[in-house]
């Protein structure tokens, strides 16, 4: 798989800007059949940085309801990467 297909987008919440900015710790919604040597890969071809560890989980869809209609949004899958020391990724900075 090409490393812009594992990769989906990055997640930029309250918890995930903290850990981005203390433990050098980043999040990202990967593809569902991309496995962890796979996402490492991906995140140090695109970002050009050195991976030390890679945590994935997978996220179950909530259900929703659209007026007498009941559904589910989609599952989806979860990477947090931590990166070596000194090293960082410039797309999360400042935000």
């Amino acid at each position: 798989m090409d490393p812009y297909e594992i990769l989906k987008r990055p997640i930029v919440t309250e918890k995930s800007s903290y850990q981005s900015d203390t433990l050098s710790r980043y999040t990202f919604e990967v593809d569902v059949r991309a496995n962890k040597r796979q996402i490492k890969e991906a995140v140090e071809q695109v970002f050009n940085v050195e991976v030390v560890g890679v945590n994935v989980m997978n996220v179950r869809g909530k259900k929703r309801r659209w007026g007498r209609i009941l559904g589910r949004t989609r599952d989806w899958k979860k990477a947090v990467v931590t990166l070596a020391p000194n090293n960082s990724i410039q797309f999360f900075e400042g935000v």
